[in-house]
């Protein structure tokens, strides 16, 4: 199951770094990028992070709160956070119960093997908890940049 524009995105409660739950209705108000990714300190991953981080005043100046999301633990999110000096949330979501809502937890397959994991994907979410755009199968490079473009062009 994916989601489309123009729907209203999935409500979620998760637990985040700086030891704080992250919920679509507690961001209510304002407009929330959720990214989802697949592995804490990988290379994509990684880029990714820092690129939104690169950006994290732009988006702030665009009433646009960041989240990243995987299903790594907490533990391994904040050890992610602190090596790369992150300062907007990271939600795990370990049961994958809020991927699977979002769609992006998915059969992949490498080397001949399949598994299920996170597709890169981002969704972002206007202040009345409707999704205004979403980015599949995300290649990093320009990515940060395109959807501070969408937020900021977002009433």
């Amino acid at each position: 199951m994916s989601i489309s524009i123009g729907t209203r995105a999935p409500d979620f409660c998760l637990p985040a770094t700086d030891g704080r739950e992250v919920s679509l209705d507690g961001l209510k108000g304002r407009k929330v990028v959720l990214y989802f990714y697949p592995k804490d300190d990988t290379s994509g991953c990684t880029l990714e992070a820092q690129n939104f981080q690169a950006l994290k005043a732009e988006f702030a100046a665009a009433d646009t709160e960041i989240v990243g999301v995987s299903p790594d633990s907490l533990k391994s999110h904040d050890k992610f956070r602190t090596k790369y000096g992150l300062d907007f949330a990271l939600a795990s979501d370990e049961p994958t119960e809020m991927l699977q809502a979002y769609g992006v937890w998915v059969e992949k397959s490498m080397y001949g093997r399949k598994y299920m994991g996170v597709e890169r994907t981002t969704v972002l979410i206007d202040r009345n908890g409707i999704v205004a755009q979403v980015w599949n199968k995300v290649k990093v490079p320009g990515h940060a940049e395109e959807v501070l473009k969408a937020a900021q062009a977002l009433s």
